[in-house]
């Protein structure tokens, strides 16, 4: 490879050859240009890596650049009025920096052409400013070798290759912050290829499984019942040829395809904090299972994380303390609003945020309930009641004086108390992901009503399975509609970047 040798004391970059702007009126071909020149410098950095590994010499800092996107309109255009995304709001140029394009192949084909069609200009791809880190060029699955990092252990990597900048890798675009300086392209994209990167990196780590085994509809539950039945479920599917489904794909990378009961090689032994399970099918339009565990701080991490694949949807499926006499234990709550008191997203997202519920995923939530429970009309009422759920950083709330938060419980008119729908709602809104909730009641505390051991056992074994068949069917629906209905306009601000 040809290599370009520039000097900044005290020692000189060493890069890949430029590599020049290339004009493309084609989404394919553009997409097939962005991932050539991305293969090709990580490559470079891996490939100087290996060679100091081995003994080579130190004869400069290595650096090598993610590739960008741009376009310039210098009109309005006819956009789509009936879209949220695939247009700019205004004249003027417009980029973004490009990460893992094999990865995101099919969603930039479909960002870059709404844009060329919205717009009628032809899309730039070229090498931008931003370098590539090396820990990021390695990619997820990388495995360094004692000897190499023994090879290395007199020399600083900082001071030969680039490491992540956190400086730069933050949500501004994504919480409308962002002000761009004069002359500078606005943004093209809500995340940089920098924050992106970082987010593969963490869902890697919290998940055990990697970010191209993701789908695009996504399930969150705070109890492991759950999951043990969504893997036996999805198991028998497999075993039974899949029905559409392609995969299961569990913590560790572990595959079962469909046709087979058994999977590739045995589950690891020890499960991360966030384990995510993984029901694939074609163009990642399978489920996402991810056990986020208990409280908002691991809402708002794996949601900050699993935004940046661009999931088309996202739905809290667990447990909830019922806050109404006429609850009783297993009834369904759907949430069409929020009492924000986790306080993770109040620096990013204000409490004065009206979360709202979208009417779509609202529909598709009730009459899978309807259809799995067979309740329907007014007989749902039986089981399931809509309401404000309030979600709490306290898990103990109960143990301090209860006059301020029962009133303040009874004002909003809250029928539900939980520790993370609010936060994954919230975060869903920030980052333009739809969202909704559909919680389980297991039990009453402001009425003295606690499971005791045998009665939480016979609740679980009862109530799961229908629970998670409500919210598998609940996100089939919402995977059987147009995706420009459900990516609609309500989420969208008065500014908003072109891609999705």
């Amino acid at each position: 490879m040809n290599t370009r040798i520039f000097s900044i004391s005290p020692l000189s970059f060493i890069s890949p050859s430029p590599a020049e702007p290339r004009v493309f009126d084609n989404a394919v071909a553009a997409v097939d240009a962005l991932t050539e020149l991305y293969e090709r410098n990580t490559r470079f950095l891996i490939d100087a890596f290996d060679a100091l590994a081995r003994g080579a010499p130190v004869t400069g800092r290595y650096r090598a650049f993610y590739p960008q996107v741009r376009i310039e309109t210098t009109s309005f255009g006819h956009a789509d009025s009936r879209l949220s995304y695939g247009h700019v709001a205004a004249p003027g140029i417009y980029t973004t920096t490009i990460t893992r394009p094999k990865l995101f192949r099919h969603y930039l084909k479909e960002q870059l052409d709404l844009l060329m069609r919205n717009h009628s200009v032809p899309v730039i791809v070229s090498e931008s400013a931003t370098p590539i880190p090396l820990h990021f060029a390695f990619g997820e699955n990388a495995h360094v070798e004692a000897s190499a990092t023994s090879s290395l252990a007199d020399i600083s990597l900082r001071d030969i290759f680039d490491t992540p900048d956190l400086t730069n890798t933050d949500d501004l675009i994504a919480n409308g912050e962002y002000e761009a300086l004069p002359g500078e392209p606005a943004p093209l994209a809500p995340f940089t290829a920098q924050r992106i990167d970082y987010s593969l990196a963490r869902l890697s780590h919290y998940t055990a499984t990697n970010a191209d085994h993701f789908q695009n509809f996504v399930l969150f539950t705070n109890y492991q019942f759950y999951i043990d039945e969504f893997a036996a479920w999805a198991r028998k599917l497999m075993a039974d040829g899949g029905e559409g489904y392609t995969a299961f794909v569990e913590p560790g990378n572990i595959i079962t395809p469909a046709g087979s009961d058994k999977p590739e090689r045995d589950a690891v032994v020890r499960l991360p904090q966030m384990p995510a399970y993984h029901l694939k099918k074609k163009g990642h339009a399978g489920i996402t299972l991810v056990n986020i565990g208990v409280g908002p701080s691991n809402a708002k991490t794996i949601t900050d994380h699993i935004a940046v694949l661009r999931p088309h949807a996202w739905l809290m499926v667990g447990h909830c303390a019922g806050l109404r006499n006429s609850q009783r234990l297993g009834d369904y709550v759907l949430a069409h609003a929020y009492v924000r008191e986790d306080h993770v997203l109040d620096d990013d997202l204000p409490v004065w945020v009206p979360i709202p519920a979208l009417a779509e995923v609202q529909q598709a939530l009730e009459s899978a309930v309807e259809e799995v429970t067979g309740y329907k009309g007014f007989e749902l009422k039986r089981i399931m009641r809509t309401g404000t759920v309030a979600t709490i950083d306290n898990r103990n709330w109960e143990l301090r004086d209860q006059r301020g938060p029962v009133k303040r419980l009874s004002q909003s008119r809250a029928i539900a108390l939980d520790m993370e729908s609010a936060t994954i709602a919230a975060n869903g809104f920030r980052f333009r992901v739809p969202y909704g909730t559909l919680l389980c009641v297991s039990d009453r505390p402001l009425h003295g009503e606690l499971k005791l051991p045998g009665m939480a056992t016979a609740f679980y074994r009862t109530q799961v399975s229908q629970h998670l068949q409500i919210g598998i069917r609940a996100v089939q629906k919402l995977a059987a509609m147009p995706i420009e209905r459900l990516h609609s306009r309500k989420l969208r601000s008065f500014y908003e970047t072109a891609f999705q």
